[in-house]
């Protein structure tokens, strides 16, 4: 489905031959109107926009996964023994932290008695644990059995875009930083998640405020971002689990010190020690 963003810039695309053919009797006034034009289509890409948008879900599987095949990443599972218990999906959703639980809560609505549907009381029960209690042994070979399923793989789309994609696009847009800072956010809040705890994407925003003023209050992004860079490194030292910091410092610092705030290709970064590369 056509993001705002996208149906936006569409319209704004549109827009340039329009009023290029409408000035074109004034030879002097039609570049300046052009260029307004375009300046107006660029400030409409947003992290939304369907390019930018796979570019983000391949710099996210190159930290979750190591692999620019993020599509690849909807059977994925495995307890990778950060407390959280199962890790699976594109997203990384846990069957410790509840978004696995509504993941498969909104896959049962879209598609009852799917194979999943018969772990839901087990996934209510270890919400906020690493048990595998009432998943093992079966759970990991259904999960890769559901991911077959288109419907299945449209509901993690679904679920990785309402909890973590679509805020962290609207409060990027609210604070007025382009493509890159959206991407800061919403890296941050798939580590991170959205809660009240002190490692939280909000408060990590709430750390970066202190520091430096976003856009839209007036401040430099470039300055900003940085201040929310170093708010986000700290929150992954307060966890053994996230203390590699690569995905920030080899990757995202990097784009930011380039001044590319709209994450345009090539893009080069490593991961862990990995190099990846989008031409």
């Amino acid at each position: 489905m056509l993001s705002i963003g996208g149906a936006l810039l569409g319209s704004a695309l549109l827009a340039v031959p329009v009023t290029a053919h409408a000035t074109a009797a004034d030879v002097g006034s039609a570049p300046a109107a052009q260029t307004a034009t375009a300046t107006v289509a660029a400030a409409a890409v947003g992290l939304d926009d369907p390019a930018k948008k796979e570019i983000a879900m391949k710099i996210v599987s190159s930290a979750e996964n190591s692999s620019l095949d993020w599509k690849a990443q909807y059977k994925y599972i495995e307890d990778i023994d950060d407390g959280r218990g199962y890790t699976a999906g594109i997203i990384g959703f846990c069957s410790g932290t509840g978004d696995m639980l509504d993941l498969v809560e909104y896959y049962t609505q879209v598609k009852p008695g799917n194979v999943l549907a018969k772990y839901l009381p087990a996934l209510r029960k270890v919400d906020g644990t690493d048990s595998h209690a009432g998943l093992d042994p079966n759970f990991t070979r259904d999960w890769a059995k559901a991911a077959q399923d288109a419907e299945f793989r449209k509901a993690q789309d679904h679920e990785r875009d309402r909890v973590y994609f679509n805020p962290a696009v609207k409060q990027g847009k609210a604070d007025g930083i382009g493509v890159l800072g959206q991407f800061m956010y919403y890296d941050a809040i798939v580590m991170h998640g959205d809660g009240t705890d002190s490692t939280s994407f909000r408060n990590i925003r709430k750390r970066a405020l202190s520091k430096a003023k976003p856009p839209s209050q007036g401040g430099n992004e470039t300055a900003y971002l940085h201040a929310f860079l170093d708010a986000r490194v700290w929150a992954m030292k307060q966890e053994e689990a996230h203390s590699d910091t690569s995905r920030v410092d080899t990757a995202q610092r990097v784009f930011l010190k380039k001044g590319n705030l709209n994450l345009n290709t090539p893009l080069d970064w490593k991961v862990y020690g990995d190099s990846f590369h989008i031409g």
